[in-house]
């Protein structure tokens, strides 16, 4: 009876390290957020255009695990993102998740109405590309729109 008693136990702390790992893995709410913060002030630091090429540098010191961050003008182009080169120099605005919703539109409402805040839709994981919920962080400083999302899991 020991013996089963010590592999019942030594299967529960193996399930709880292969969930600490697993939840590692993803970013957190205060980590998209840090990570935002960060990028603005990398920006008033060193202007747009290292700015950018920062960002947009795979690997990057702005992008970490699932979390990256994308900048759009406000009202025009995105000008960096972390995950998608293929969206800078494009308007996002049109985007829509798998549900219909506008979640650009719904990002420079936010930004607009409070400064910063929280988005939620639909969306597919950069990694496993399973279709997910997702819930990014956006702040407006100056003229840009800065934004990281997190997966839900």
């Amino acid at each position: 009876m020991k013996g089963f008693w010590k592999a019942v136990m030594a299967c529960l702390v193996a399930l709880l390290a292969m969930s600490s790992v697993q939840a590692a893995e993803y970013g957190t709410p205060d980590e998209a957020v840090a990570l935002v913060k960060k990028a603005i002030a990398y920006l008033k630091a060193n202007g747009p255009e290292k700015t950018w090429a920062e960002i947009n540098k795979p690997g990057g010191q702005f992008t970490d695990r699932d979390l990256y961050i994308f900048v759009a003008e406000i009202g025009g182009p995105t000008l960096a993102h972390g995950a998608n080169q293929k969206m800078v120099g494009k308007s996002m605005s049109e985007l829509k998740d798998a549900d219909g919703k506008f979640f650009v539109r719904e990002f420079l409402k936010v930004a607009d109405a409070k400064g910063s805040g929280w988005v939620d839709y639909r969306w597919p994981h950069p990694v496993s590309k399973e279709l997910v919920q997702k819930s990014t962080y956006v702040e407006k400083y100056e003229k840009y729109l800065f934004g990281c999302g997190v997966y839900k899991k």
